[in-house]
């Protein structure tokens, strides 16, 4: 008869941080064409121009992020002054850093200003609005850092939402951040008004 070999747990893969810098300085440019001719990975790149290598989310992950954009697409729609953009596009900081935040909202008005040419690479902006889900494989420090980061860059409203521990922080410019445990939903008022994400989707994925 025939045994079967045990079920070894699957540990995530945390981000991967390549140092490029003094050997290789990448501009926003050489950056751009390095991540279209890798489109199997997703790539971040610090104020510093190390190369962060981030694994692929698992399926409760995409699922809790799939129900954050489906919300908050569905608002932007009503309210019209906005645009969404999902993980897959970048975003070219004032500090240099070009980011990829799970969920971001910018305003058309400030869209409208970029050329063509510009809206076909890394905007370069701060998102009016940014979300990060964090992954179980994640440390909150890192995404911690990450979104007081967006807030120095020129975000009005950030929500860095931990359903590992079921708790939403939120930064907004010149304020420490609100700490909320186990919410059912978090309100965008005054920023995003009338935006009310129902976190009972996200803590608990459906599947």
């Amino acid at each position: 008869m025939l045994k079967t070999a045990p079920v070894r747990e699957v540990q995530p893969v945390q981000s991967l941080m390549v140092r490029t810098r003094p050997v290789l300085q990448l501009t926003d440019e050489d950056f751009f064409e390095l991540c279209q001719q890798n489109p199997e990975l997703r790539l971040e790149r610090t104020s510093k121009g190390e190369i962060v290598v981030m694994s692929p989310p698992g399926g409760e992950t995409s699922y809790r992020n799939a129900r954050l954009l489906y919300q908050l697409q569905a608002w932007a729609e009503k309210d019209g002054r906005g645009v969404v953009f999902d993980s897959s596009g970048g975003f070219a900081l004032p500090n240099g850093a070009i980011r990829s935040p799970d969920a971001a909202w910018v305003l058309r008005s400030r869209l409208a200003h970029l050329t063509p040419e510009q809206k076909q690479r890394f905007l370069p902006l701060c998102p009016d609005f940014v979300a990060e889900l964090r992954p179980p494989s994640d440390r909150l420090e890192d995404l911690q850092a990450k979104m007081e980061e967006y807030r120095e860059n020129g975000a009005r409203l950030g929500w860095l939402i931990d359903p590992v521990e079921r708790q939403v922080f939120v930064y907004r410019p010149g304020q420490s951040p609100e700490h909320h445990l186990h919410p059912n939903q978090i309100s965008g008022d005054p920023e995003l008004p009338g935006f009310v994400l129902d976190l009972e989707r996200i803590w608990e994925p459906g599947f």
